[in-house]
């Protein structure tokens, strides 16, 4: 339930976007309050500023990696594309089931980063892409289903960032896709992390953290906790062991999926193959799990067969006819490199308070020391982004 004076903004704000012809039907950005509410939360309910984010984030929607998100996720499909194996094996990133509350689990192990070994078998471009793409299949496919499995509206994902075995040789290698990754999820897919948890933080980290937040939202920081090697009992409080992968201390294997990594264990599996199928013919209107279709109550058309498509939920005020969009920045938000850092959602250059790290936890790790550190993290500026790259890596 939206509080009645917050009730008002948003209906002020649907109306305008409608006005402006920046909102349709069946858009896959999404039409649902929800949707109107996570880009309204992430400006702190200033219609100017949301407005803008939302005619940018459509902006980039339509014209990323020249193809548009709804064509690249045509081509590519997040779980399943064919350097996939190749990548977890540098660069492990999934979707793994739910925690307590029904947020899905998005798990990143920092340790196993190695860029050389990924580039032998594909381009950074092309590892852009599948980042993309999983990037948009939290909205489009995995907060439906967990969602639907947990009987009420999830919002928001359970990120976990692995750090053990990160040294400072990956820092240098994740800096700019981790500056990138941030832009991305903040600008186009705004307050869809629920929590962030580091676990396993080496001593020291907390300088490479005064890195990085100057690029976090202070809304997206303060959602995040920072916990040493003794983190297995604060994930357990979230997230029970069938859910966490046996590397983290958990009881999950996956065996007979090969491994949690490759399982895309979850609720938005359910006959996911089908599913896509389906989407790609045009019978039916999205990917997504429809209401009853976990349950069995809504089953799946048969393949081939045409059905007649739901109707979908219309907008508050009837649509108009589109107004001529007005021209994007000059410079606006992309997914290079050289982007500039996200806006957070004030326009006060207030700093970051950095979440609280235990101490006790980070004792007799053999790490960096901070004085070395400090002395190698010196030179390292926020703008200091190469400019002739065009990649990144998303956060979730």
């Amino acid at each position: 339930m939206v509080p009645k004076d917050k009730q008002a903004i948003l209906d002020e704000f649907r109306d305008g976007l409608v006005k402006e012809g920046l909102i349709h039907d069946g858009d896959t950005i999404g039409t649902d309050d929800e949707t109107l509410l996570r880009f309204l939360r992430a400006r702190n309910f200033n219609l100017k500023h949301s407005t803008l984010m939302w005619k940018n984030c459509q902006h980039w929607r339509s014209t990323v990696e020249d193809v548009g998100i709804d064509e690249l996720y045509r081509q590519i499909d997040p779980f399943d594309y064919p350097e996939r194996e190749h990548v977890f094996d540098c660069w492990p990133l999934y979707f793994h089931k739910t925690d307590k509350e029904g947020h899905p689990l998005n798990f990143h192990h920092f340790g196993g980063i190695n860029l050389d070994k990924l580039q032998k078998q594909m381009t950074l471009e092309r590892f852009w892409q599948t980042v993309i793409v999983n990037c948009e299949a939290l909205p489009r496919e995995v907060l439906p289903a967990a969602s639907e499995a947990a009987g009420k509206r999830i919002m928001g994902t359970f990120v976990v960032v692995d750090l053990s075995g990160f040294g400072i040789s990956q820092f240098w290698q994740v800096k700019d896709f981790s500056r990138s990754s941030f832009q991305v999820s903040q600008d186009y897919f705004p307050e869809t992390v629920a929590r962030l948890a580091i676990v396993n933080a080496p001593r020291g980290f907390s300088t490479i953290w005064n890195v990085m937040k100057p690029w976090i939202a202070k809304e997206t920081a303060s959602k995040v906790t920072i916990h040493g090697s003794d983190y297995k009992s604060k994930l357990l409080e979230l997230i029970d062991e069938d859910a966490l992968p046996a590397r983290l201390g958990g009881k999950c294997t996956c065996a007979e999926h090969g491994g949690c990594m490759q399982s895309n264990a979850g609720p938005w599996m359910h006959k996911r193959t089908q599913r896509r199928e389906a989407w790609l013919k045009g019978e039916r209107p999205t990917i997504a799990l429809l209401p009853g279709e976990l349950s069995g109550d809504a089953p799946l058309p048969v393949p081939g067969e045409k059905r007649s498509e739901p109707e979908e939920e219309k907008p508050a005020k009837p649509e108009q006819e589109k107004a001529e969009v007005e021209s994007v920045p000059a410079e606006p938000p992309s997914t290079s490199l050289s982007a500039s850092a996200s806006e957070t959602s004030s326009e006060e250059d207030e700093s970051i308070a950095t979440p609280p790290v235990n101490e006790g936890d980070l004792a007799g790790r053999q790490t960096y020391s901070d004085e070395a550190l400090e002395k190698t993290l010196s030179r390292i500026s926020v703008q200091d982004v190469r400019n002739s790259e065009r990649t990144g890596i998303a956060a979730v």
